[in-house]
């Protein structure tokens, strides 16, 4: 059924890769404020100056959100095999996992090279929104599989 609580926590899991798609991840300035760089879900820039920009696209990190909010709307709709929305849930998890590594990937190793080597940068809102999707997620596989259990339990009763 629609009101159950694991369709809440997947709806969160829409809206926070709505969040991670709206917002900036994760950005960086240099100590003298000249050079800059901000990663989003469609491109990590690095801007040298007040003229020059280096753009570099990052386009799987828009796919794979598309795609991770996708599967949870669908799971959303098969409430009736409870299996399959495990599952669903379980390839989300794999997902997400795969775009908090790249987002890692980004913000430590390809622009710790760009400059001040020494200044991690800051996460920026986007970031929280694939975090809260992430521990949505969980939530919503836990009550998943608990409704199955008190279902199977129910079964073993009759």
């Amino acid at each position: 059924m629609l009101q159950r609580i694991q369709t809440i926590f997947l709806a969160l899991v829409m809206i926070g890769m709505g969040v991670f798609l709206s917002f900036p991840i994760w950005f960086k300035v240099s100590a003298d404020g000249e050079q800059q760089a901000s990663l989003t879900a469609m491109k990590l820039t690095h801007q040298l100056d007040s003229v020059r920009t280096n753009i570099q696209p990052t386009y799987y990190l828009l796919i794979l959100a598309i795609l991770v909010a996708a599967v949870a709307a669908y799971a959303i709709f098969q409430f009736k095999n409870r299996v399959l929305q495990s599952a669903l849930c379980a390839v989300n998890s794999i997902l997400m996992t795969i775009i908090i590594g790249l987002v890692i990937y980004f913000t430590y190793y390809s622009t710790a090279k760009l400059f001040d080597p020494t200044l991690p940068g800051q996460y920026d809102y986007g970031f929280y929104g694939l975090v809260a999707s992430m521990l949505s997620n969980v939530f919503a596989n836990r009550f998943i599989r608990r409704d199955e259990k008190i279902v199977q339990h129910s079964n073993r009763l009759r």
